[in-house]
């Protein structure tokens, strides 16, 4: 009911679609990514009623409604997980079970083979009831589903159907390249990083299986019928920290005959654009995606994500416009994480259950108790202490602030020459960064971007279809320009 009461707001943004976090019943051993019921709401945040609503209001303010799925795990109290743990013969193979190995030395049981869990230590946790471990590539709350059982690729399936008849407008898959593993449990070599950690081995056998992408593009066969049928798209995204050439195959196969993801996402600019970055490494990062892509496709830009540092804290105040301003005129879909329209901070003593939970403080509405986000004086994680002076209230009140420029520049993208047009990009020297967006019939539009902490001369002469006049359609708050 919180994010209904906010709908207005978010069109007022500008904005298409919103994605929310997974809303299923969990534990929350994972903020939600540990799902223990696929087809019901967490009660906390209400009830499959006030879900329905929140679908209906959106769609009454124009915006689309997109839910996280999270395919590669359940939570280990889903029904299907302690019927398999429990000898239930229809769910046996529902999840990866193993039994273990003798260590010759302590007679002790040691797990079935080497692998490693993205959060540390094994991958696998040896259960009592059924006498075997299973396999978890995240925390031991999240058991891996085993899609080589095709009534797991069914259920899932299901799901999917569940919630497009709900009215939903899309999925992002979470954490896709997971989903499959190497069938003959083989040790995975070591990787480049300290022992302990993640990267300690190189997921050779539990990551970017090619038996991962024929379900995505099996999925999007779905969205397409159902699309077809209901007479709306029904989008696909996925979330992989992968290599590029693997990540490019979530939009299509190799022979660009069947599709998969409207757009994976493209964390590239997360990694990337620091406050110390410059013009010709900013370039380099949106080549790095834009010469992979295969032709006809969309890409994402994504400025910040509920997984990683916010763009105020890694960029600093002065470029958070500027980061505004390049992900809304690129070309493809702009994605913005809630609180970045008027550049909320990470708050590390925020940290309570999760070394992410700095980046997911409450929204800063005004200045009131909580921050307008609650009525109690204690939230379930705790307000930035800059809210009194950075929300929404005061960002609305004042003629310049980063909210009036966010809405400025969604408004701009319906132009049809960010929607349509050809993208030019170049450096001016080390410190500018400066592209063109032109279509035929249309005015040319001009980002340019300096990315030094003082004044730059910029000659623009190498774009040479530009006119010797043009007029400032947008200027960021800090700028020496003014619109118009």
């Amino acid at each position: 009911k919180g994010i209904t009461s906010r709908i207005e707001y978010l069109a007022g943004l500008g904005i298409d679609a919103t994605w929310l976090s997974p809303p299923f019943v969990s534990p929350l051993a994972d903020f939600g990514y540990d799902v223990a019921d696929f087809y019901n709401i967490q009660p906390e945040y209400g009830t499959l009623a006030d879900m329905e609503e929140l679908i209906a209001e959106a769609h009454r303010h124009g915006i689309k409604l997109m839910l996280d799925f999270i395919p590669n795990h359940s939570s280990d109290e889903h029904e299907w997980f302690v019927q398999s743990a429990t000898g239930n013969a229809k769910y046996r193979d529902y999840y990866i079970w193993r039994p273990g190995k003798v260590n010759s030395v302590t007679g002790e049981l040691e797990p079935p083979n080497n692998w490693i869990s993205v959060f540390g230590g094994p991958a696998w946790t040896y259960d009592t009831r059924r006498g075997e471990f299973y396999l978890h590539q995240f925390t031991k709350k999240q058991a891996d589903l085993n899609y080589r059982n095709p009534a797991v690729v069914e259920e899932m399936t299901n799901m999917l159907t569940f919630w497009l008849e709900k009215g939903v407008d899309g999925f992002r898959l979470d954490a896709i390249n997971h989903m499959f593993e190497d069938p003959e449990l083989r040790d995975e070599p070591p990787g480049w990083g300290a022992p302990g950690t993640y990267d300690e081995l190189d997921h050779i056998y539990t990551k970017d299986n090619p038996d991962t992408y024929n379900v995505v593009y099996s999925w999007r066969e779905l969205c397409e019928d159902y699309g077809r049928r209901a007479n709306k798209t029904i989008i696909i995204m996925t979330e992989a920290y992968a290599s590029i050439e693997n990540t490019m195959l979530y939009y299509e196969d190799a022979t660009g005959t069947r599709q998969g993801a409207h757009m994976p996402f493209n964390f590239q600019l997360i990694y990337d654009f620091r406050h110390d970055q410059n013009a010709i490494g900013l370039k380099q990062t949106i080549d790095f995606w834009l010469n992979h892509m295969p032709a006809r496709h969309t890409p994402s830009w994504v400025a910040g994500s509920h997984d990683h540092s916010r763009v105020a804290t890694r960029v600093g105040l002065v470029h958070v416009d500027q980061v505004l301003t390049v992900v809304h005129t690129l070309p493809g879909t702009s994605i913005t994480y809630y609180g970045e329209e008027i550049g909320m901070f990470d708050y590390k003593e925020a940290e309570t259950y999760d070394n992410r939970d700095p980046n997911r403080t409450p929204m800063q509405w005004d200045n009131t108790i909580s921050g307008g986000f609650s009525s109690n004086r204690t939230t379930w994680l705790p307000l930035h202490p800059d809210y009194p002076t950075r929300n929404v209230q005061i960002q609305e009140a004042v003629e310049k602030s980063t909210l009036k420029h966010f809405r400025k520049l969604t408004a701009l993208r319906r132009h049809p020459t960010l929607v349509h047009g050809e993208f030019v990009h170049r450096t001016v020297g080390r410190d500018v960064y400066a592209f063109s967006r032109e279509l035929h019939g249309e005015d040319t539009l001009v980002t340019v971007i300096n990315m030094a902490d003082s004044s730059r001369m910029v000659d623009l002469g190498d774009f040479v279809n530009l006119p010797d006049r043009m007029k400032v359609e947008i200027a960021q708050p800090n700028s020496n320009y003014k619109d118009g």
